[in-house]
């Protein structure tokens, strides 16, 4: 039985979610969905409804999602080995066919589970329509294979199924003039596709809580900062490997028309809700110059 305590607080969380409902309704968002929440059940439900929630609430919501360590998985059960250069996945032929068999198989399993809790998904290649047009990739003048830079975004068949009240949900596959398949990083994907649609948000779920001042220290996570102060921390040298990309494609996608990216921990349980729909957020929110901050904290009354 819940205590009136419980029932106030239930409403308090959602009227200090109405704002944020209310600068959003009929914006676009886009999701790079990976790390350890696609490998866990529990949490992959949860991002999902998370992502659902967001549709039925008035946004219009994009999934590009990646699967690495599906696609390990998969090469070591037939044999074959996982190679990386400068952190990017050596594709062969026969790596290739099995990277489009693994993501279009997680693809549909994203489907399925969006479809279940009663929305309607398409899942996509950025094949599909043509999206997404690369041309090969080359890791510091060194032939990995099949790795695709995109070239040419062709938004089209997103904003066909925007309208038509579909969830688009995106594997990160594209083609080059010649209509070879290509392997593209997923969060390369999410950042070309927002811009492409000029999305209002674009958010990465990753296996990072965010952008800590000094990362040895939990309580420097940083809220917000500007992409400015983003390109600074990208200039100090100080950031760890993995970080230093992700935040330079979230300094492009804004420069680029993207209007706010986020940095989410996947493995907190509906990261995405907890960030978007509430004044303080859990990751870090990167933003233009400029822009009007969402996460300033006041001071208790009588202060």
């Amino acid at each position: 039985m819940n205590t009136d305590f419980d029932v106030m607080h239930k409403a308090e969380v959602l009227i200090e979610a109405l704002p944020y409902i209310q600068r959003f309704n009929r914006k676009i968002i886009v999701v790079k969905y990976g790390g350890s929440a696609m490998v866990d059940e529990h949490l992959k439900y949860q991002v999902i409804q998370d992502v659902v929630l967001l549709k039925l609430v008035g946004f219009k919501p994009i999934i590009v999602h990646g699967g690495g360590k599906e696609i390990s998985r998969w090469l070591n059960r037939v044999g074959m080995e996982s190679k990386f250069i400068n952190g990017l996945r050596v594709t062969d032929e026969p790596t290739m066919e099995i990277v489009e068999m693994v993501l279009n198989k997680v693809n549909k399993s994203l489907v399925q589970l969006v479809n279940g809790l009663g929305s309607k998904a398409v899942g996509i290649s950025g094949k599909d329509g043509m999206l997404l047009q690369c041309k090969k990739r080359l890791s510091k003048g060194e032939d990995i294979g099949f790795v695709g830079e995109i070239t040419q975004v062709n938004p089209k068949i997103i904003y066909d199924l925007l309208e038509k009240d579909f969830l688009p949900i995106i594997c990160p596959i594209g083609f080059d003039e010649s209509f070879q398949s290509y392997n593209i990083n997923a969060d390369d994907a999410a950042c070309a596709i927002a811009q492409a649609v000029k999305a209002e948000k674009l958010a990465f779920l990753t296996d990072v809580e965010g952008v800590y001042r000094d990362f040895n220290d939990k309580n420097t996570l940083i809220s917000e900062m500007t992409v400015d102060e983003a390109q600074d921390f990208v200039d100090s040298g100080s950031l760890g490997g993995g970080m230093l990309p992700k935040l330079q494609s979230c300094i492009d996608a804004i420069a680029n028309g993207v209007s706010r990216v986020h940095i989410l921990d996947g493995r907190i349980a509906h990261c995405l809700l907890l960030e978007i729909f509430t004044n303080r957020g859990i990751g870090t929110a990167i933003l233009k110059s400029g822009a009007e901050r969402y996460y300033t904290e006041k001071a208790p009354d009588g202060e």
